[in-house]
């Protein structure tokens, strides 16, 4: 596992994940009803946390020199002075915003590492573990809420993270997760590379039916996922896929979306060549991940029934930078810097078409402000950048009247970066506070 940390921190952080993989199995089927202790709660009395600037994410306007009051979880005033005996959090030099909400990470994989035989080596065990560094990683970047996009283990153990942040054995965002990763067989998560001779059983995330997709949809449901993933197209990181290729057909993705919404859940779609877009659109995803091929027929179709983007950009922007291969095959290597001549036209149509977007890096937690970066070279504004990062994301996963905004009886997710990022989109690398729901779990000094 080559993530980047000291030896000293990765161990302080993986001691608390052992805790969590050894309590958390229980918990896979019924995450609503843990038995497990709840999360630490905030301090008691009121804190006033006092912003030089607070950006208004929904206007594009800051307030100067307000005090955003908060009381246990939730933001219970912002005006122009703090309660009596509030303990006072001077921000007064910094740019203070919501909490960022990143909707496409994976945290259970080693995404330094994409070399053919990885997902052969990571147990479940070791993906838990993974994650539990990286969640941590991730909060001290400022995202608040996170969404898992599916992993590559079948035992779901971003369902045992994503229970043991709420019941506050591992300190992390709030989690929403989706199960495994549906592909057909040979397709963009048919993890078997080994020769004809030596082929592995199939594994429950292998669809190529109709029906057989239900059985993928109804294990994910049963175990508690909150969104199901379907690999629409092909992708980069595999030996078979053709990125360009529709994959699942639009009658198994239709039957996905009726099972998870009835459900209560929704459905994204892995989705990079236009016939893929445009039958996982036909068939009622909710989102559609990276979008690389965007034409116009699918923008407008996207466009029509208000389906999700989210871009993706930096990833497949790092993946062709000298050196940092990753442990790519060649194949892989090939596929990723032939899909990148694509990614700027499909992004500026998105935003022709005024379609939503929200905010994912599809990476690791250090690539996070990398893609705010990166959409704003792509064509948005620094607000609409920061927006798909927060309100959008937050509508998205459908917690808009909890998280998203600065707002009164909204969950105090706050954070605070040096600079003002609506000038330059760099300040968001200079992420100094982080609050989540009320706890302090980051101040600069």
């Amino acid at each position: 596992m080559r993530l980047r940390a000291s030896r000293a921190a990765r161990a302080a952080v993986l001691t608390i994940a052992t805790l969590a993989v050894l309590a958390s199995a229980p918990m896979v089927a019924a995450h609503d009803d843990s038995p497990l202790k709840p999360p630490p709660a905030p301090p008691d009395g009121a804190i006033a946390i006092k912003a030089g600037r607070l950006l208004d994410v929904r206007t594009g306007q800051y307030r100067r020199d307000v005090y955003v009051t908060i009381e246990r979880q939730h933001i219970t005033a912002i005006g122009t002075s703090a309660p009596a005996g509030a303990r006072l959090i001077d921000l007064s030099d910094k740019v203070v915003l919501p909490g960022i909400i990143d909707v496409h990470v994976h945290v259970g994989d080693d995404l330094f590492d994409h070399s053919a035989s990885i997902r052969m080596r990571v147990s479940a065990a070791q993906s838990a573990l993974n994650g539990a560094y990286k969640v941590h990683q991730y909060l001290l970047r400022g995202v608040t809420t996170l969404r898992d996009a599916g992993e590559t283990n079948v035992y779901y153990p971003q369902f045992a993270l994503r229970d043991s942040i709420a019941s506050g054995l591992v300190e992390g965002p709030r989690m929403l997760c989706a199960g495994m990763l549906i592909s057909m067989s040979g397709g963009h998560s048919d993890d078997d590379t080994t020769a004809v001779d030596f082929g592995m059983p199939k594994r429950p995330n292998i669809a190529d039916t109709v029906d057989e997709l239900r059985i993928a949809v109804r294990r994910d449901l049963k175990y508690g996922a909150d969104w199901i993933k379907l690999m629409a197209s092909g992708g980069i990181v595999d030996l078979y896929s053709d990125f360009r290729a529709q994959e699942l057909s639009e009658e198994q993705m239709a039957a996905a979306v009726e099972l998870a919404h009835r459900a209560g859940r929704r459905v994204m779609a892995h989705a990079e060549g236009a016939t893929g877009i445009r039958a996982a659109v036909r068939a009622g995803v909710d989102s559609i991940e990276h979008g690389t091929m965007l034409d116009e027929e699918s923008a407008t179709m996207m466009a029509a029934k208000g389906t999700w983007l989210v871009p993706t950009l930096a990833t497949f922007q790092v993946g062709i930078e000298p050196g940092s291969g990753y442990g790519m095959d060649d194949k892989m290597l090939r596929k990723a810097r032939d899909i990148l001549q694509y990614q700027q036209p499909a992004f500026a149509l998105a935003l022709k078409h005024h379609l939503n977007i929200a905010f994912g890096d599809d990476d690791e937690p250090d690539r996070v402000a990398p893609e705010f970066a990166a959409l704003v070279k792509g064509g948005m504004t620094p607000l609409a950048a920061i927006q798909a990062a927060t309100i959008n994301g937050a509508r998205l996963l459908g917690l808009e009247t909890e998280t998203g905004a600065i707002e009164t009886g909204k969950l105090a997710d706050i954070i605070a970066v040096d600079g003002d990022p609506l000038a330059d989109i760099g300040a968001m690398k200079q992420v100094e506070f982080v609050m989540a729901a009320g706890r302090v779990v980051k101040q600069s000094q």
